[in-house]
């Protein structure tokens, strides 16, 4: 993306000029600022700011409105759109600014990361939230789409929120970290006014751009001051990761589920996703272990047990470096809650152990019931109808419940059966049984049995 970036003294000028052409025809048909302001619907301060050679960038599709408030002929429209060129030369070196680098290999999601790459590239949809529960790879999704729409040439502005974990490195040196803090802390409601700081719009204008809130909490963004953002930035794109939607107008939720795991029948299949994220975690810890039919035989069992759920699944591959994979096999069987523990980074699993605990805690109480009861029951799967029967509520509201609990995380879809079914995740399971003091659920059920 090549800009011409004019030094300040001639962007200055520039401005003026616009500025003085402006004012000029305001005064020769004997408009006030006032009503100009009226037959353009931009601002009286705008107008102003404008006239006095103030505004630090200023947008094309203001100008056109006020050119066709001020009724000029092609000659004179003309000059004016090339002094807002010219002033507007003044874009800072974007270009430079890219995302974080990912600290682990992309595995699977590439049909996630097209979807959403092309629904903010062709612009069709400008706030994307993913959710789902913590460890399930939402940063590493997110790094994946910034990367593909930088390569595809728009800027990126990255702000991981504070207190969440970076699985990534940042950037050195990168021009775009102040302006994505400004846009964070507009969107957080920091600062006494709700106008969108001048610098972004300067900075940004109507080019481009995608910026990227990582780990955000959501109940702390202001929707009216994204609303605001948006229209004054019309080419910016926004991309959330967060534990829970935003639920405001115009979001796309983007539910990430964990990696398919099917259940393990027959010949274990080395190509399915979760198998394959933990054979790379494997050749990492242990690289002497072969992978033959028994060990892809436990490795399946493995996946499928513990959810496809990432973090969960590194966690496990963690202890290989002390056991073996049948031991592994056993402690998941008898209770699994210890293996949430990453041996080589204790921080991934008191964040896992947290973050799971917050997102149930934040369950309505009812939702929260039910999922003690699927635990409870010890089945490996539950159908909506189950939940009819357990909860004695509507099909209706029962099927809202059921949305609730997935986009929230806790459980996830399962098709192992052939019909619609849902698994509570063993890491819900773990810290759910942990948190009641009771012991974990024992052995499952045979895959695609259902609660009677």
């Amino acid at each position: 993306m090549a800009t011409t970036i004019l030094s300040p003294e001639g962007a200055t000028a520039a401005t003026a000029a616009l500025g003085s052409l402006i004012r000029g025809h305001r005064l020769r048909i004997g408009l006030t600022q006032r009503e100009l302001a009226d037959l353009s619907t931009i601002s009286v301060r705008a107008i102003r700011d404008l006239e006095k050679g103030k505004a630090q960038r200023p947008r094309t599709d203001t100008v056109r409105l006020i050119a066709d408030a001020l009724r000029l002929g092609p000659r004179a429209r003309t000059a004016l759109e090339d002094a807002v060129r010219r002033g507007g030369a003044r874009h800072l070196p974007l270009e430079r600014s890219a995302p974080p680098v990912p600290l682990h290999p992309l595995i699977e999601r590439r049909a996630e990361a097209a979807v959403i790459t092309e629904e903010l590239r062709s612009g069709a949809e400008r706030l994307i939230t993913v959710v789902g529960l913590s460890g399930v790879g939402k940063t590493r999704l997110a790094l994946e789409v910034a990367a593909r729409l930088h390569d595809a040439g728009l800027p990126v502005l990255w702000h991981t929120a504070p207190g969440a974990v970076a699985d990534c490195l940042p950037a050195d040196d990168d021009p775009a970290a102040a302006p994505a803090a400004d846009c964070a802390g507009f969107l957080h409601g920091d600062g006494p006014s709700d106008t969108v700081p001048p610098a972004l719009t300067a900075l940004l204008g109507d080019r481009a751009a995608l910026l990227v809130l990582d780990g955000a909490d959501t109940g702390r963004l202001d929707f009216q001051r994204l609303g605001r953002l948006l229209r004054e930035l019309p080419g910016l794109r926004l991309l959330v990761t967060a534990d829970t939607p935003w639920n405001v107008p115009g979001e796309r939720l983007f539910l990430l589920a964990p990696l398919e795991a099917p259940a393990p029948t027959g010949t274990a299949r080395p190509d399915a996703p979760a198998t394959r994220f933990f054979l790379d975690r494997l050749r990492r810890v242990r690289p002497d272990i072969v992978p033959d039919d028994r060990a892809l035989t436990d490795i399946a069992w493995l996946c499928h047990r513990l959810d496809g759920h990432p973090l969960a699944l590194a966690a496990a591959a963690s202890w290989l470096t002390v056991c073996d994979l049948p031991t592994l096999r056993g402690i998941v069987e008898s209770d699994p809650a210890p293996l949430l523990d990453h041996l080589a980074d204790g921080r991934s699993g008191s964040h896992l152990r947290e973050s799971v605990g917050r997102t149930l805690a934040g369950l309505p109480a009812g939702h929260r019931s039910l999922i003690t009861e699927l635990c409870a029951a010890g089945r490996d799967e539950f159908l909506l109808e189950d939940v009819v029967r357990l909860t004695g509520l509507p099909l209706p509201h029962c099927g809202r419940t059921v949305r609730d609990l997935l986009v929230g995380g806790v459980i996830r879809s399962s098709t192992d059966g052939g019909r619609s079914a849902f698994r509570v995740l063993c890491v819900v399971r773990a810290l759910a049984s942990a948190s009641a003091g009771a012991p974990a659920a024992g052995a499952p059920a045979p895959a695609g049995t259902a609660a009677a």
